[in-house]
């Protein structure tokens, strides 16, 4: 019972508290429960609220403004608008509770049981759905006022009655996923019956879709009764209803604009609240339950091996250690870096190097807090001049990015919207990072494009992307980057898609941005030629690891890991004309079939037995190079593994 109790998340989704404080975090969401809640407030007290009788008429006081007396004016007849919106609401608001009502009463019972019941239910239930959705719901609707002499309730009745066919159909999505679960098998072991089951467990697993639907459904039933009472439907004149009032007003539109503002603007606000409390709480039902799906996880995840985090370098720019990310969920979730340690000092410039796949721009991104979907931080640190960011809101990531931490993409034009002037999207990039007059944007614009070496930077402020050269949209997107003066820029292989000439030209300007601005940057890239050009230290990466860190000047004269000897042997830039250019046998082991020791060791010509059982720890060399490799040779002589290979 123990293990059923700690696997569901039974009663917490949907009937939580938490969940709700979630919901009134989101600033839209607070707003938007706090106006619907005045108004329903409002509206039920019309009697004590209201200033005037609604149909009142004051014919020497028609069609008046706001004034001290009327707070929303009156209307053709002199009526006070304000007391005519308070009253109408209750007719209004009591048809809109009638269709969501009719609907959850009819879906939620039918949604869930065919969801858990299945079998001929399930399929008795689905026709249902399809013949109610096939219905012409307003038609039947109309045909309803007619046969029941405008009844307004049972038109609603009948609206929800037939708009009760897709909630069937979500509720009932959301079933069969929830009745897979282990939880569910373990409650039927222990012997409780199919109704507790659906009561305790199924019931509360439905309540999140189930409220973003009754929010979506009130918002359309709002429409559909204020529609029909424009139409003169409902309750006949002079009782005030909004829909009503809506007509009254597109009647004397020429002769009094005011009226149509009040009532008009009330049944659109309250149609936006509804659309924002259930996206509110789809998102905060989504959130919870990736949280606790993380945690279960966590509980679950049991033969992954814990990678030792140090002490990260508190006088670095950034410093990196243990970093692990991984994607998907349970049993599907695949680590695609693996422990990474690297630190980047104020105005230096790191390259990361790698075959595709080695997880080069995985980490770049994870240090940026852009991990797509799915992908997560399941461990280490990240730390950024002395502050732990790896743990950040997608919140505090945006104070961080673009004027701390900066982004240059592979592909140029993928940085540019093809919509927009390049002088316009370099103009609303520094306004984002600084307060300032579009004048002084647009200056600030056309000095940073000076700045990359741009010939005629007004005359490249009034092109379009498509317009513009490869090297000039990468000139232009590192305009961007630097629009707000960032300490780290992370450029993700700036030159690939650039010819020879060009990415010459991108790496000096790089270089020299760096000086002038007193940056640092971190470049992803497989060229050891752009490493040896503009880079201080370089970091080799292969299959999720770090295998090898040392200044430029080390790694190329005195490499220690085979792979990046391996690289560096077949880099065409070191090839000797008419001998074949070496390569590397095999390739990059995908994310999720890495080797248990030496993730290299496959390809290896060097490994011997001891590099495939157990993980490999990083050996220091010397001062600032490290090696993950069990050949590696640290300070004060060769490794005994080494004469053993040697002796081979």
């Amino acid at each position: 019972m123990s293990s059923h109790r700690q696997g569901s998340p039974g009663v917490f989704r949907g009937t939580d508290p938490a969940l709700f404080v979630e919901v009134l975090k989101k600033p839209l969401a607070a707003v938007a429960i706090g106006f619907l809640t005045l108004v329903v407030v409002a509206v039920a007290l019309a009697p004590l609220l209201a200033p005037y009788d609604p149909i009142h008429q004051e014919l020497d006081s028609v069609r008046l403004g706001p004034t001290a007396e009327h707070l929303l004016g009156t209307d053709a007849l002199g009526r006070d608008i304000l007391s005519r919106l308070l009253y109408g609401g209750q007719s209004t608001l009591i048809g809109v509770l009638q269709a969501v009502g009719t609907t959850l009463v009819i879906a939620i019972p039918l949604g869930i049981t065919a969801g858990y019941l299945g079998g001929w239910f399930d399929r008795g239930v689905t026709r249902f759905v399809d013949l109610v959705m096939a219905i012409p719901n307003i038609m039947v609707t109309l045909a309803v006022l007619a046969i029941f002499s405008n009844s307004m309730t049972a038109a609603m009745i009948t609206f929800g009655a037939l708009a009760s066919g897709g909630v069937i159909r979500v509720i009932r999505s959301a079933v069969l996923s929830v009745r897979e679960d282990l939880y569910i098998d373990a409650a039927t072991t222990i012997g409780l019956s199919d109704r507790q089951i659906i009561v305790r467990h199924v019931l509360p697993r439905a309540m999140g879709v189930t409220i973003v639907q009754s929010a979506m459904l009130a918002a359309i039933a709002l429409g559909v009764q204020t529609g029909l009472a424009f139409l003169g439907f409902g309750p006949p004149p002079p009782s005030p209803t909004w829909g009503g009032m809506v007509g009254e007003a597109s009647s004397v539109l020429q002769l009094h604009l005011w009226m149509i503002f009040p009532t008009a603007g009330l049944i659109t606000l309250a149609t936006l609240a509804f659309g924002l409390i259930g996206d509110a709480v789809r998102d905060a039902y989504s959130e919870k339950t990736m949280h606790q799906s993380r945690e279960q996880d966590d509980r679950e995840r049991v033969d992954r091996e814990i990678v030792p985090v140090t002490e990260t370098d508190d006088t670095a720019l950034l410093s990196v250690r243990g970093l692990t990310v991984a994607f998907g969920e349970g049993s599907e979730e695949t680590l695609v870096i693996d422990g990474a340690d690297f630190d980047i000092h104020e105005g230096e410039t790191v390259g990361i190097v790698g075959e595709s796949g080695s997880g080069k721009t995985v980490t770049a991104l994870a240090v940026l807090g852009l991990l797509s979907n799915g992908g997560r931080i399941v461990s280490g640190r990240i730390r950024f001049r002395g502050q732990d960011i790896t743990a950040y809101s997608a919140k505090d990531y945006r104070r961080l990015r673009g004027s701390k931490l900066a982004l240059i993409l592979q592909e140029p034009m993928v940085s540019l919207d093809p919509a927009f002037r390049a002088g316009y999207q370099v103009a609303e990039a520094v306004r984002s990072h600084g307060r300032m007059t579009k004048r002084q944007a647009n200056r600030r614009a056309l000095d940073l494009l000076a700045a990359v070496r741009l010939p005629d930077p007004r005359a490249t402020a009034r092109l379009y992307p498509h317009q513009m050269s490869g090297g000039m949209a990468q000139r232009v997107a590192i305009a961007i980057a630097l629009a707000g003066q960032p300490s780290l820029l992370i450029a993700d292989e700036p030159t690939t898609a650039l010819d020879v000439t060009v990415q010459a030209e991108i790496l000096d300007l790089l270089r020299s941005l760096k000086d002038e601005m007193g940056m640092s940057i971190l470049l992803v890239t497989h060229d050891w030629g752009v490493v040896a050009d503009i880079c201080d230290r370089a970091v080799v990466m292969y299959a999720g690891q770090v295998v090898e860190e040392a200044p430029v000047r080390t790694i190329f004269t005195a490499p220690q890991h085979p792979y990046t000897k391996a690289l560096q042997g077949a880099n065409p830039h070191f090839s000797r004309k008419g001998e074949p250019l070496t390569a590397i046998a095999g390739t990059v082991p995908p994310a999720g079939t890495w080797p248990k020791g030496c993730h290299f060791a496959a390809r290896c010509p060097l490994a011997t037995t001891s590099c495939t059982t157990h993980r490999i720890a990083e050996v220091t060399i010397a001062e600032g190079h490290r090696s993950r490799c069990v050949l590696a040779e640290p300070t004060g002589g060769p490794t005994a593994m080494r004469e053993e290979v040697e002796a081979r």
